[in-house]
C-alpha cells in the first residue's frame, strides 16, 4: 500500500460528475462506502463530502486494480484514475447526483486502511449516542450529520453577508474576562502570573460590545463562543455559539426592522424558503396569558383562557383554594377531540402538568345536554348547572370538545398548561415541521423576584433600558416596570434576544441600586462600564442570535448536539477526548492551586 500521492492530483469531487463528462480522464479520491464483488467485476461506491460516485474495477483494464479491489473494505481511503462512462439504460441511480455515470478505473492507489467500524457509516445507525460521540469523527461522516454541519456553515456565511451589507463590522472580543457572578454560573480560569486570581470565560460579550459602541464602532457583530457552567439539556451546551451584534444611534424599532431583514435574507438563502416581513409581534403579557410562556409556538391555536370570574364562587375546592390565595384558573378547549382521549391519556396529560409543579389537570368531555349533563367530568357535580353552562359558553365549547383545567399560582399554572398545550400539539400532530413561524415578543418585565431569596433580579440583564414611560415606577413599583427588551421566537423556541441598553450613567446607577447593589459592589463588578458611560456614550442596542438552536430548527434536528461538530454530553463531558480530565500536581502547583477532595457525610 502506497500512502503517498506521488503526483496524483484530484481532478473532480465525487458529486460533480455527470453524463457531460463522458469520456473524460479523471482522478478521484475518497472513502469506500460500499464494495460489491460480482466475480469478474468489483463495484465501489466512493464517497467524499460532496457525494458518491460508482467506480468499476475491471481486471481486463489492469490486474493491479483488481488486486487492490480485493483488499478493499468499508471506509478504506482510495484514489483512482479512470474514464467516465455513461451508465446503461435502466441502471441510473437517481438517489445521487452522479448517478448517471460511473468511472472505469485504469489505476488505483490504496491510501489507507480502516479497522472494523464501531458502527456503520449510513443515514440511520443503531449505535447509541455515547458511542457516536466517542467516535465523533466517524459520526460526522454519516450523511445526515455531515449535511447538518454543511447547512450550519452555509447559514453562518449568509448571516455574515447580510450583516456586512447592513454596515456591521466583525470585531473580536476577549475570552479571558473579569468574573461578574450574576446570572448563570461562570467557568473560571486560574492565572499563573497573578497568584490566587482568576479570569472568567464570558457568558456573552455584553459589556465589551457596549464599550465598542462608546468607542465609535457603531455597528459590531461577531460569531462568538459563550460559556455557562449550568445544567444541560437537549438545547443547551456549556459552550455555545452566538451571532452577537450591537448598533448605535438606534431605537427599538430600528433594531427590529434591521434584524428582520438580516434573518429573512439568511434564512431564504439557506433554505430556499421566504420569510414574510414584517414579522408578527406580541407583547410579553399577551404571550403569557394566551400561551403560558414567553416563547409561544404559534403554529397551532389551543390558547389558555381565564375562567376565574366564572368559577370563583364554586364549591370545587381546587378552584376555590387557588383563587382565595391569589392564584388563577385557566382552561384549554381542544375542539372535537373528546373521544380521542381515554382516561389513561388524560392521566398522562395530568402527569405532564405535575412535572411543572401543578397538582394535575381537571377535565371535561362536552356532550349533548344541559347543565351538568352536558359534561362527562368528575368535577361537573361540584360546579353546578349554571357554572357548567357559563364555562361552556365562555369557551365556545361544542359537543365532542375536550376541556382541560389548571388551577394554582400564576407561574406554576401557566407553565403546566403551556407544557400540556405543547404535548397536545405533538399528540394531535397540529404542527407542520416544514412551517417556520417567526415572532417578536416585546415589553418584558425589567425585574422579577428570585423565588429562593425573594430579592429583585434583572429579567434580561442589568444593562437593559426600562421604557421611558415606566421610569417613575423604578423605585416605588419596580415589578411594574417594562423593559425595552425583545426576543425572537421560532416555533416555540427563543432563537434571539436583546434590548436597548442604558447609555446614561445616572440611570445605570439607579438600576444597580434597584437590584440591591451598593456603589462599591457596582464599581467592583462593572466599574469600567460605569466609567465609560461618562464619556459621551451614544444611544445603542443590539441582540444575539442563538446559532446552535437556530440551526437545530433549520435542519429539523431534535438536539443541538446534532448541529455542533464536537458537542458535550448532558454531563458536560467530551466522550472523544475524555475531557474534563485531571492534571498533574506540577501543573496545579504552577497555578497556585491545591485540589482537596470532598467526602460526603
Amino acid at each position: 500500500m502506497s500512502t503517498q500521492l506521488d503526483g496524483w492530483q484530484r481532478t473532480h469531487n465525487l458529486g460533480e460528475l455527470s453524463d457531460k463528462n463522458e469520456g473524460q480522464q479523471v482522478t478521484l479520491m475518497g472513502w469506500v462506502q460500499t464494495r460489491r464483488d460480482h466475480g469478474h467485476l468489483i463495484f465501489i461506491d466512493l464517497r467524499d463530502r460532496f457525494g458518491i460516485t460508482q467506480v468499476v474495477l475491471d481486471p481486463s483494464q489492469s490486474k493491479d486494480v483488481l488486486e487492490i479491489g480485493e483488499k478493499l473494505r468499508n471506509e478504506f481511503v482510495l484514489a483512482v484514475k479512470g474514464t467516465v462512462r455513461r451508465r446503461p439504460d435502466g441502471m441510473v441511480n437517481t438517489r445521487v447526483t452522479s448517478g448517471a455515470i460511473e468511472v472505469i478505473a485504469d489505476h488505483a492507489k490504496l491510501l489507507n486502511g480502516s479497522e472494523p467500524l464501531p458502527f456503520q457509516i449510513q443515514e440511520q445507525t443503531e449505535a447509541n449516542e455515547a458511542t457516536r460521540l466517542k467516535y465523533r469523527y466517524l459520526d460526522l461522516r454519516r450523511p445526515n450529520l455531515k449535511d447538518n454541519i454543511l447547512k450550519r456553515i452555509l447559514f453562518v456565511r449568509e448571516m455574515r453577508r447580510a450583516l456586512e451589507d447592513e454596515g456591521f463590522l466583525d470585531i473580536e472580543t476577549p475570552y479571558l474576562y473579569k468574573s461578574t457572578p450574576e446570572g448563570a454560573r461562570e467557568f473560571l480560569v486560574p492565572s499563573r502570573v497573578h497568584a490566587g486570581k482568576f479570569y472568567a470565560l464570558p457568558q456573552s460579550p455584553q459589556l465589551f460590545k457596549q464599550v465598542l459602541m462608546i468607542s465609535g464602532f457603531d455597528r459590531y457583530y461577531q460569531v462568538v463562543k459563550c460559556f455557562r457552567d449550568e445544567d444541560l439539556r437537549a438545547d443547551r451546551q456549556p459552550e455555545f455559539s452566538q451571532i452577537d451584534l450591537e448598533m448605535s444611534f438606534v431605537d427599538r424599532e430600528q433594531v427590529l426592522t434591521t434584524m428582520e431583514r438580516v434573518i429573512a435574507r439568511a434564512w431564504e438563502k439557506s433554505t430556499g424558503k421566504a420569510v414574510p416581513l414584517p414579522l408578527p409581534r406580541m407583547s410579553y403579557d399577551v404571550a403569557m396569558e394566551d400561551y403560558g410562556c414567553d416563547k409561544p409556538d404559534t403554529r397551532f391555536d389551543l390558547k389558555l383562557q381565564n375562567i376565574a370570574p366564572i368559577v370563583e364562587k364554586t364549591e370545587f375546592k381546587v378552584f376555590a383554594q387557588a383563587l382565595s390565595t391569589g392564584g388563577i384558573v385557566n382552561a384549554i378547549r381542544v375542539p372535537g377531540q373528546a373521544e380521542a382521549f381515554s382516561r389513561k391519556d388524560l392521566d398522562e396529560l395530568g402527569e405532564v402538568a405535575k412535572q411543572y409543579g401543578s397538582g394535575g389537570l381537571a377535565w371535561a368531555k362536552v356532550k349533548e345536554g344541559k347543565g351538568q349533563e352536558s359534561w362527562q367530568s368528575p368535577i361537573a357535580k361540584f360546579l353546578g348547572d349554571s357554572v357548567v353552562e357559563a364555562v361552556s359558553k365562555h369557551l365556545q365549547a361544542q359537543p365532542g370538545d375536550l376541556l382541560l383545567f389548571g388551577a394554582g399560582d400564576y407561574r406554576t399554572t401557566k407553565a403546566a398548561l403551556c407544557a400540556v398545550r405543547l404535548e397536545l400539539g405533538r399528540r394531535l400532530k397540529l404542527t407542520d415541521p416544514k412551517t417556520f413561524n417567526f415572532l417578536w415578543v416585546l415589553d418584558f418585565p425589567s425585574f422579577e423576584r428570585d423565588p429562593e431569596s425573594g430579592r429583585l433580579i434583572a429579567c434580561h440583564h442589568p444593562f437593559t433600558s426600562p421604557r421611558d414611560e415606566d421610569l417613575h415606577l423604578l423605585e416605588s413599583e419596580p415589578e411594574k416596570v417594562k423593559a425595552k427588551a425583545y426576543d425572537l421566537v421560532l416555533n416555540g423556541n427563543e432563537v434571539a434576544g436583546g434590548s436597548i441598553r442604558i447609555h446614561n450613567q445616572a440611570l445605570q446607577s439607579r438600576i444597580f441600586k434597584s437590584l440591591g447593589l451598593t456603589l462599591e459592589e457596582a464599581q467592583s463588578k462593572f466599574g469600567f462600564l460605569l466609567e465609560a458611560l461618562k464619556f459621551g456614550a451614544p444611544p445603542h442596542g443590539g441582540m444575539a442570535f442563538g446559532l446552535d438552536r437556530l440551526v437545530m430548527l433549520l435542519t429539523g434536528s431534535d438536539s443541538i448536539r446534532d448541529v455542533i461538530p464536537f458537542p458535550k454530553t448532558n454531563k458536560a463531558t467530551c466522550m472523544m477526548t475524555e475531557a474534563p480530565s485531571e492534571v498533574s500536581p506540577d501543573e496545579l502547583r504552577n497555578l497556585h492551586i491545591r485540589v482537596q477532595k470532598m467526602t460526603l457525610e
